[in-house]
């Protein structure tokens, strides 16, 4: 069976957002409703979403607040806010955050998944021509074959290890948050996965010490960080 792709929905209006997480639900997805910025955050961390649709006038943290910390920690995933704003300024500001589209209130459901289904295929699209090789000091990162070279010497990772050091490259200089890399690699953040992803780091720094420049170090409450003089994608 096909997974459900995952819709993180963010909506204050309580019958608002019943009523959008029913219908997304009705259309093949699996939707995940929060009634604030502060919640849908915590959710973000927590869990695997393909798309997120957040209304931004919401309480505790608004919309844009949310969307702002969520590029902190992921700067791929795409975001439709939900507003009643229509001043030019509100609009712009959405799409500087990084929005993927901007949907004014009121708006047809239809429309909303229509929307939706157009940014996802758009984002999948991307992604598919995409086989992003890592320049990480003088290390090649190949993240396809799964391979790191420096000075011709090649090794081969597995397809943890790989995933993990893709994460770290893609957020290189910045902070990888724990619980969203469990998540995105294991699925699950759970004690047993957690220590499993600690096993991994040690094996990604023994991989690359052959270059001093590089380290991955921890932050305490929070997660890794990549540190490294270039770690960006040589494609």
């Amino acid at each position: 069976m096909e997974e459900k792709q995952r819709i993180l929905l963010c909506e204050d209006d309580e019958n608002l957002g019943m009523l959008l997480r029913e219908y997304l639900q009705a259309k093949g997805y699996y939707a995940e409703l929060c009634p604030d910025g502060d919640a849908g955050y915590k959710a973000f961390l927590k869990g695997k979403f393909d798309i997120c649709v957040f209304d931004v006038m919401m309480p505790i943290k608004d919309g844009f607040t949310l969307a702002q910390e969520i590029r902190q920690v992921n700067t791929e995933v795409p975001i439709i806010f939900l507003t009643a704003k229509t001043l030019n300024e509100d609009i712009l500001e959405g799409f500087k955050i990084g929005a993927d589209d901007y949907i004014t209130k009121p708006f047809s459901m239809e429309v909303l998944v229509v929307r939706i289904e157009n940014v996802l295929r758009r984002v999948c699209g991307k992604k598919n021509r995409e086989t992003p090789l890592y320049k990480i000091g003088r290390f090649m990162f190949d993240t396809q074959k799964q391979v790191l070279t420096i000075d011709d010497q090649q090794t081969k990772l597995t397809t943890k290890e790989s995933e993990l050091l893709s994460l770290l490259c893609a957020h290189q200089n910045e902070i990888l948050q724990r619980d969203y890399a469990l998540k995105t690699v294991w699925t699950d953040d759970n004690y047993f996965n957690a220590r499993s992803m600690d096993v991994y780091i040690t094996k990604l720094r023994k991989h690359l010490r052959a270059d001093e420049s590089i380290e991955i170090i921890n932050i305490h409450g929070k997660g890794y960080k990549l540190i490294a003089p270039a770690a960006t994608e040589a494609n």
